[in-house]
């Protein structure tokens, strides 16, 4: 009886461990920001700008399919993943950016099943938009 409790715990900590959905670890001080872009996942909540901060975990090749962006995910502090999708049209490359990098973003979450993208990272020149930016080793990209 106890090793078919102890099998079926390992099968769902593993299926839990395959998802892209936050999993909050208590011995991490999760931020405001973290845990409304946990609930917005959750709820496929999109349109929205947020202020938040993660880890560099993978860079991406340019999207140059018409604007061009500057594409890498990161990673929250709950382990959820974002996209970063930086308009490099209108706002500076970030030459330096390497995984494991700490970065702070200010942006428009969009949701997607992978845990979503932040866009909108850049001034608008039309002024419709509100601005955004990243903040990367002391200098804000905007």
């Amino acid at each position: 009886m106890k090793f078919g409790l102890l099998a079926v715990v390992v099968c769902l900590t593993a299926l839990g461990s395959c998802t892209s959905a936050p999993v909050i670890n208590s011995k991490v001080a999760v931020g405001e920001s973290d845990q409304r872009l946990a609930h917005a996942f959750a709820e496929h909540e999109s349109d929205f700008q947020v202020e938040g901060a993660g880890t560099v975990s993978r860079l991406l090749p340019d999207d140059t399919d018409g604007s061009r962006h500057q594409r890498f995910i990161v990673a929250l502090k709950t382990g959820q993943t974002l996209l970063i999708a930086h308009n490099i049209d209108l706002a500076p490359r970030i030459i330096s950016l390497a995984v494991g990098d700490e970065i702070a973003f200010f942006g428009e979450y969009e949701w997607n099943e992978k845990g979503g993208t932040i866009h909108w990272t850049h001034h608008d020149p039309l002024q419709h938009h509100t601005a955004g930016w990243i903040k990367h080793e002391g200098r804000v990209y905007q």
